[in-house]
């Protein structure tokens, strides 16, 4: 990963130094990672929308992570209109389009644990079972296959040590960094928020605000290049175009 306006951690250092304000907390720098998502065959197939059913009853929470997250990683061949693997295939295979965008609507953020998003799909799909006057079948050779996600993780070995540095460093974070600290971060962290506003809360209230506009972003209904774009325009528009250099 290359950032266009840091070409040292000294560089970095000096401008955090030089900028930042004398009564700010001094916390640990902000460690930007890399990442990548690894597809793991799970062996679970399912051909009707009784065995996706049955099957999203019995997957682990890996599984349902890489069906609703795993496309933003990979190269989009997907059809845009439909927002996680099981609306894409019940679209295309299942030809069924009333299901499918019942199920595109669903916002993974919405829901505390990925266990309450398994339960909005198993009552979507139970729904739709019952309206059916007969079972809906995908043709041989076009199943749904079950996969499992498995995040690796790569440090970048940069380091931010002032909010402010971000809008130089954003414009040219990779996708698998935007992935990483800004979904993935959200079944890591505490507070069940992205990596950003976790830091900016170490500085106490003095960041509220940024905090605020960063939770207005939408992870899901995006790309990740779109997600980088907006997360650049938050912190540029806050720290460039108004009176909060220093917080």
């Amino acid at each position: 990963m290359e950032f266009k306006d840091y070409k040292s951690e000294k560089k970095l250092e000096e401008k955090s130094v030089q900028d930042m304000s004398p009564d700010e907390p001094v916390l640990d720098p902000f460690a930007i990672k890399d990442c990548s998502m690894i597809a793991i065959a799970t062996g679970k197939r399912a051909q009707s929308l009784r065995d996706l059913r049955q099957h999203l009853n019995e997957c682990d929470h890996n599984t349902l992570y890489y069906h609703f997250w795993g496309g933003l990683l990979r190269p989009k061949f997907d059809d845009p209109e439909y927002h996680n693997d099981f609306a894409i295939w019940i679209h295309r295979q299942l030809h069924d389009k009333i299901l499918a965008e019942r199920l595109s609507l669903i916002d993974p953020t919405e829901f505390p644990d990925m266990e309450a998003l398994r339960q909005e799909l198993m009552d979507i799909i139970e729904e739709r079972l019952d309206e059916l006057e007969y079972p809906l079948w995908s043709t041989r050779g076009n199943h749904f296959e079950f996969i499992r996600s498995q995040i690796v993780i790569f440090n970048t070995n940069y380091r931010v040590e002032h909010p402010f540095q971000f809008t130089d460093v954003l414009p040219s974070l990779s996708v698998g960094s935007v992935f990483y600290h800004f979904i993935d971060a959200r079944r890591r962290t505490e507070e069940s928020i992205d990596d950003f506003r976790s830091w900016l809360l170490g500085f106490g209230d003095q960041y509220m605000e940024l905090c605020d506009r960063i939770a207005g972003i939408d992870p899901y209904f995006s790309t990740l290049s779109e997600l980088r774009a907006q997360l650049t325009e938050v912190f540029g528009d806050y720290f460039e175009n108004g009176s909060n250099h220093n917080g």
